[in-house]
């Protein structure tokens, strides 16, 4: 027997008439979006599905039968630590504890069960290291583990997970290299490592096409360095030719159960409760990688996010970025602009603040939307929507100049530089002179004076030169 009484007013304690609804036969019961406080005197003995999400529960965790498929209870006041108990629930498919209280280790006979597809912890308050001893053909498609307090290493065992399609454990204290076992997960499609301790450089093992399936690839925050690794960025197929129109608006979903990540998107963190099946974002931001921008970078013309802010990177901006034609969101980069990106329709964010950029601001298109804020602090910039207008080689590096340049140099050089010497002296004593109110010496310089005159009047005038200056 199946009962849905989600999105309505009901409040308190769960009532206990419904341990005898249908004679004990209910198997479904869905309480979700309500005021419940208390779920004390439900029975647990028969469901296959339990939700009571979105409520105002608190106290420990209720523990679930052993024939429970579905057992939801996110966004909640629960506290407490998971009972080893859970263990007993092996037929467990979709396990949501998310957004509560919860503390303490997580058991380890937990993701070992056979039939888990979704493990949600994330926002918590979990602690310790992550189970080691994920099972050999487990069935987990998604862990999320983000927002708590794990400390460790990522478990190698992790690679027994061959349908994981999201890994999400942003916002810990986890540390290590780059764990580049997970290149073994052919269906990985998310990977969150974000704001954690992680260092080292990025470098790739020897499995042959690695993160094939990648769409999301957020690593920033931590302590990455080194240059990016351009033959991880070619393997992201994912990311390449992505046809929208075939695709449609659809989320990846476990069991009907949309799945979740948080990333930074258009300079806003923000929490995807639906992931698109065709959003694609790279975020290497606050981590201390250097070197060039990778020219095949510009392949991945599906992209539609790339942060690289807060780097080291050095160099000019691929004109290859000019073909990733979806993308939306661009941040500081360095180099010149091209002015192909002008072709970018969709870019919505433009950041290049703090850099090193020189030559013409690129006009057309988006690149007309951008205010001078996008720009601040490159003093090499010109053009519109900046202040300083360019002149017509702005930009460009001096060029070696032939013989003949040189000869020609070597004339109106000299010149021009005498004229603008006497222009600016003849400016100043003229300011002098007057300011005297009586130049007389002036006047008789230029009435034939002898010049013995002239020069013992110089000599008594340049020491005043000196004072004023």
């Amino acid at each position: 027997m199946n009962l849905h009484l989600s999105n309505n007013k009901i409040h308190r304690e769960i009532p206990k008439c419904f341990n005898n609804v249908g004679n004990g036969s209910l198997e479904t019961l869905d309480l979700s979006h309500n005021n419940l406080t208390s779920a004390e005197h439900l029975s647990m003995r028969n469901f296959y599905f339990l939700d009571l999400s979105f409520n105002m529960l608190q106290g420990d965790l209720p523990i679930p039968s052993f024939s429970i498929h579905f057992f939801l209870v996110p966004n909640n006041k629960l506290s407490g630590h998971i009972s080893s108990s859970f263990c007993n629930a092996s037929s467990l498919e979709i396990l949501n504890l998310s957004h509560n209280n919860l503390s303490g280790h997580i058991p380890k006979c937990l993701v070992t069960l056979p039939y888990l597809k979704t493990l949600d912890l994330q926002m918590n308050k979990f602690v310790g290291t992550i189970p080691s001893n994920f099972s050999q053909g487990n069935s987990l498609q998604s862990l999320h583990l983000r927002n708590n307090q794990f400390e460790g290493r990522l478990p190698l065992s992790l690679t027994h997970c061959k349908q994981l399609q999201i890994l999400d454990v942003g916002a810990n204290k986890i540390r290590g290299e780059f764990p580049n076992f997970l290149e073994a997960l052919s269906e990985l499609q998310v990977l969150i490592l974000r704001e954690n301790k992680f260092y080292s450089a990025i470098y790739r093992s020897n499995t042959n096409h690695p993160f094939s399936e990648l769409r999301i690839f957020d690593v920033s925050n931590n302590h990455f360095s080194g240059s990016l690794l351009a033959t991880y960025f070619k393997e992201f197929k994912g990311m390449i030719n992505v046809d929208y129109v075939a695709s449609g608006l659809n989320y990846m979903e476990n069991k009907g159960f949309y799945e979740s990540v948080k990333v930074t998107l258009k300079g806003y963190e923000v929490e995807l409760v639906r992931i698109i099946t065709t959003f694609t974002t790279i975020d290497l931001s606050n981590d201390m990688f250097d070197g060039e921008i990778p020219q095949v970078m510009g392949e991945l013309n599906s992209l539609k996010g790339l942060d690289l802010s807060h780097n080291k990177i050095i160099g000019p901006i691929p004109q290859s970025l000019a073909n990733v034609t979806n993308l939306e969101c661009l941040n500081k980069l360095t180099g010149e602009i091209p002015p192909e990106l002008a072709n970018l329709n969709f870019l919505e964010v433009l950041n290049l603040l703090e850099n090193k950029l020189v030559g013409a601001i690129p006009r057309g298109k988006q690149f007309d939307t951008f205010s001078c804020d996008s720009y601040e602090g490159n003093l090499g910039l010109c053009g519109s929507p900046s202040s300083k207008a360019c002149n017509q080689d702005e930009g460009k590096l001096p060029q070696p100049s032939s013989s003949t340049n040189d000869k020609l140099g070597s004339g109106w050089k000299p010149v021009a530089l005498g004229y603008g010497c006497g222009m600016v002296f003849g400016m100043f004593m003229g300011r002098v002179a007057f300011s005297i109110g009586k130049p007389l010496w002036l006047i008789r310089i230029f009435e034939g004076r002898p010049k013995k005159q002239a020069k013992r009047t110089r000599k008594t005038t340049v020491p005043n030169h000196r004072r004023m200056t």
